[in-house]
């Protein structure tokens, strides 16, 4: 159990590091600076994308339109360390 539980937190941990990726290659692609041309840039945009695009939206249709600006993932990182707090609160004390 205290193996399934770490993984758990594992998991969201590395999820929250591929939606941070996502934002940051979506900005530099905006800005200009990475090209989707280059089949590597694309294929990690397209990774990314498929794994953070179906929460994403989902977030997306209960947000307000902001026009440009996009803070779903701002709120999916929230979500994620919601819960490995809750985790880590509530679920700790009973494994251990």
């Amino acid at each position: 159990m205290i193996a399934i539980f770490y993984l758990v937190l594992q998991i969201l941990k590395i999820y929250s590091y591929v939606v941070i990726a996502n934002v940051i290659i979506s900005w530099l692609i905006a800005f200009n600076v990475l090209n989707t041309s280059n089949k590597f840039v694309y294929s990690v945009l397209d990774f990314t994308y498929r794994l953070t695009d179906p929460i994403l939206n989902k977030i997306r249709r209960f947000l307000p339109n902001l026009g440009t600006f996009d803070i779903s993932p701002i709120i999916l990182l929230l979500l994620i360390w919601f819960i490995e707090m809750c985790m880590k609160l509530y679920l700790a004390p009973l494994i251990f």
